[in-house]
């Protein structure tokens, strides 16, 4: 394939290593561990890997060498840094063994079920070192959930004599690893598996995780943007920029960009839910700060809205969890009917309180929240056009006021949907060295002789020879959730904290950005140069390890 010379460049790049992961490894054990919630609920359907101990690395006296073959997959959405996992994990394989192989399960969880995957080679996984996207081997979103998908995976591991398997994901995909996991604990297999902790989102977080990979390089990818943005309205001074981010459930994103360029506005659907606010409330405050910066002669400004804002609308949020349990017991007689018989079967079958939630939508949104939902359950938030929505509620707010002669300006909007553009970015400095060291990490977790485990690097904001790596037993993440209308063994979703200090850094910020243009321009990520500008964490690590 064609290469760039920015990437001829960056193939050279050698990751930086913890140093308990540049030498001989020990493993040092703590306690037990226990799930964050249900504990007998989830013990009793994983006793083979509840409880087990977190596992740190420390520096060896002798190296360890074991014979074994490896697989691993990619699952879900794209991360920028996942070939550096992979390129981790063959180096430390190959370490333990020259003869030991890694085979790659080709477009995600499918391709083990369905027998396709490569082998790995110095030649192949040299092509993709520090490079972004997931093409090396593609992904999938295919759930491992079914006794028939286990068995036909052990087929082919058994064939290339696999002993373990990596899975790259985010929370759903590690949960399934787990399960997995546990299936192949309780029938005696002889199958290791290993999660990796992979998502933009930055939702699956928590004491032992201190950031998903990618989280930091989609972020900086997406404040460039934005600041070139703000730079382009505090030049052309008449557009309202609506600019929706990717993040399902959680508002990281928009967070984090927001603390990188301080615009004018930035809704965090936590607070929303936490405040019981409505589509009406919400419209007000952004008309109001319109209203505000014309009344001053600045008709522009910037507004941020992550991606999942709807359904943490609590109103909007009861609705959509009945739909969900709806469409999940009656979708085979729903999906058959055209689109006004789709409309009177659901509002037929709503209770009363969600049904005038229903019907007081406009009926692109109301039609968005009804269509089939992803492979999780859930609605597709991302179909849904959120920032057109608003925009046009704080239009008609504003010509509301304009006949009462409350407010004299011009609103003149613009809309932005950015997600795509920072799945596949070239990782930064930092997700290039923290996924090479989950790589690793997760290949001594397999020498240690793991299953169920998570790898995972701490101390991330300090230099890197000072990170700390080692292993979560993914029990311990876990609780009990209704999916599909049933209640299921998931990993908890870390949404923003509202007392944490990102969160609180901002709220004291934003009403001075929201009057004033107070715009910072980030620039591209920068790959060579002065560590403090090309290793730095996003800004959320940042205050959280203040």
């Amino acid at each position: 394939m064609e290469i760039s010379r920015l990437q001829k460049e960056r193939a050279a790049y050698q990751p930086k290593l913890p140093i308990a992961l540049k030498g001989a490894v020990e493993v040092k054990e703590g306690a037990p561990t226990q799930s964050v919630a249900d504990q007998d609920d989830i013990k009793k359907l994983f006793p083979n890997t509840y409880g087990m101990p977190l596992v740190e690395f420390v520096p060896g006296d002798k190296p360890v060498a074991c014979a074994l073959n490896v697989g691993i997959i990619l699952s879900g959405g794209q991360a920028p840094g996942g070939h550096n996992v992979i390129s981790g994990l063959f180096d430390a394989v190959k370490k333990l063994n020259p003869e030991n192989r890694l085979y790659g399960f080709l477009m995600g969880p499918g391709g083990l079920v369905d027998h396709n995957y490569v082998e790995i080679t110095p030649e192949f996984v040299d092509e993709y070192r520090n490079t972004g996207g997931f093409d090396m081997i593609g992904s999938g979103r295919t759930k491992l959930e079914e006794v028939d998908q286990f068995e036909k995976g052990l087929e082919i591991l058994r064939k290339l004599d696999i002993k373990a398997l990596v899975i790259i994901g985010g929370d759903d995909s590690n949960t399934n690893a787990c399960v997995l996991a546990e299936y192949y604990a309780a029938k005696n297999y002889g199958v290791q598996v290993i999660g990796c902790p992979k998502t933009i989102d930055g939702d699956l977080k928590n004491d032992q995780i201190e950031t998903s990979f990618g989280f930091d390089t989609a972020c900086k990818t997406y404040s460039e943007l934005i600041g070139n943005i703000e730079r382009d309205c505090n030049s052309a001074r008449k557009y309202w920029h609506f600019i929706k981010l990717m993040g399902r459930s959680a508002s990281h994103i928009a967070l984090e960009c927001a603390l990188q360029c301080q615009p004018n506005i930035c809704l965090v659907s936590e607070e929303v839910e936490q405040k019981d606010l409505t589509l009406n409330q919400i419209v007000e405050q952004i008309a109001s700060a319109v209203a505000q910066r014309a009344a001053d002669g600045n008709n522009f400004g910037v507004v941020l809205i992550p991606e999942g804002l709807i359904e943490f609308i609590p109103a909007i949020g009861r609705l959509i969890q009945e739909l969900n349990d709806l469409l999940a017991a009656h979708g085979a007689d729903y999906r058959d009917l055209d689109r006004q018989a789709q409309r009177q079967y659901i509002l037929a079958h709503l209770s009363e309180a969600n049904r005038a939630t229903f019907e007081t939508l406009p009926e692109g949104v109301a039609r968005q929240l009804s269509l089939d939902r992803d492979p999780h359950g859930n609605v597709q938030v991302s179909l849904i056009e959120t920032e057109k929505l608003i925009s046009e509620m704080v239009a008609a707010k504003l010509d509301e006021w304009k006949k009462q002669g409350k407010y004299v300006g011009k609103f003149a909007p613009q809309h932005h949907f950015f997600g795509y553009e920072g799945r596949c970015a070239a990782p930064s400095n930092f997700d290039a060295d923290y996924c090479y060291a989950l790589g690793t990490s997760a290949a001594q977790l397999i020498a240690a002789g793991k299953t169920g485990y998570m790898a995972i690097v701490k101390n991330t904001t300090a230099p890197t020879d000072e990170w700390k790596a080692g292993g979560v037993p993914i029990t311990m993440m876990m609780n009990m959730e209704r999916r599909n209308g049933k209640m299921k063994p998931v990993i908890r979703k870390a949404l923003v904290e509202l007392d944490g200090k990102p969160f609180k850094t901002f709220a004291a910020h934003r009403e001075e950005w929201s009057k004033n243009t107070c715009y910072v321009y980030p620039g591209p990520i920068q790959y060579w140069g002065p560590a403090d500008v090309c290793d730095q964490t996003t800004k959320t690590l940042a205050l959280e390890h203040e």
